[in-house]
């Protein structure tokens, strides 16, 4: 048996066509533009990257976009500033703060200022606690980006048992608390593995749906899984580089060995990543509507 690819970049098109629609539709029928703004402390390659690739999508589905780039010695209380403007303004409908950001800014504190109604990453306390109780207004962009590649793909989640390797605040614990709740798209008995987790192999083996996001290069073999599994693979790690200087890159799952057992896999890479910066413009399209009084 060779595995099904769910392929991300195929499910965030097809949803990024329904939100280019329901953009122009609050355009056109209620003069309500979406608005996006982020906010990038230093120059880290990386982060210069997603936030270039957030500015792009924005502007071809038609919401509004702002750009702040501040120099590395930004300090936090030129920063919070910046953040409580933004919070005031009318234009804006989510603000995005660039992770990580450098050492001596206070990254919590950043986070908590946000107003809780303009964070469409879903990081601000209150909204964690919303979706602890099932009655989430934005989902972390990953973790629901996640649950959108499990029922395009046909997935039976009720029911199922979840397993899930690695218990970050950004992945792991927001999927447990979106799949276990009493809603569609979910219901699954879910288990979190971490790097205390005595016997990883017997818990993994169990899993109808594997979700892993470990921080570990092929971590998980085909001896860690069960015929038939759905895998889900939140890694993205550098293994090398091309004589071209390109980069190398492989997931937490060893994809080679696990595909011929699994009845379906998400590529590294191709799989969840183009899902995240898809589930953040649409929280910021329900931001929008909330603002105006529309959703």
């Amino acid at each position: 048996m060779t595995a099904q690819l769910i392929k991300g970049a195929e499910v965030a098109a097809q949803i990024r066509e329904e939100l280019q629609k329901e953009v122009a539709e609050l355009k056109a029928k209620h003069n309500v533009v979406p608005g996006l703004v982020t906010v990038l402390v230093g120059a880290d390659p990386a982060s210069q990257v997603y936030v270039g690739a957030k500015e792009k999508t924005s502007k071809e589905l038609g919401i509004y976009s702002e750009r702040y780039d501040l120099p590395e010695k930004t300090n936090q209380a030129e920063l919070l500033e910046l953040i409580d403007k933004l919070n005031k303004d009318p234009k804006i409908n989510g603000i995005l703060v660039q992770l990580p950001l450098p050492k001596h800014l206070n990254e919590g504190e950043v986070l908590y200022a946000i107003d809780p109604k303009k964070d469409v990453d879903g990081f601000h306390p209150v909204n964690v606690g919303k979706l602890m109780i099932g009655k989430p207004d934005y989902m972390p962009c990953t973790p629901a980006g996640i649950q959108q590649l499990l029922i395009h793909s046909g997935t039976q989640i009720e029911g199922a048992e979840v397993v899930i390797v690695g218990r970050s605040n950004i992945v792991g614990k927001p999927i447990a608390n979106i799949l276990l709740q009493k809603a569609p798209g979910a219901n699954a008995t879910v288990t979190i593995c971490h790097t205390r987790t005595r016997d990883m192999a017997f818990h993994t083996r169990r899993a109808d749906i594997l979700i892993v996001a470990a921080g570990k290069p092929k971590y998980i073999t085909a001896d860690m899984v069960k015929e038939g599994v759905v895998v889900i693979d939140v890694g993205v790690n550098e293994i090398g580089r091309t004589a071209e200087g390109k980069r190398i890159l492989a997931g937490d799952v060893d994809f080679e060995t696990v595909k011929e057992k699994a009845k379906a896999i998400t590529p590294v890479p191709g799989g969840v990543g183009p899902m995240t910066i898809t589930m953040l413009m649409m929280n910021t399209v329900r931001a929008a509507k909330v603002a105006a009084g529309l959703a």
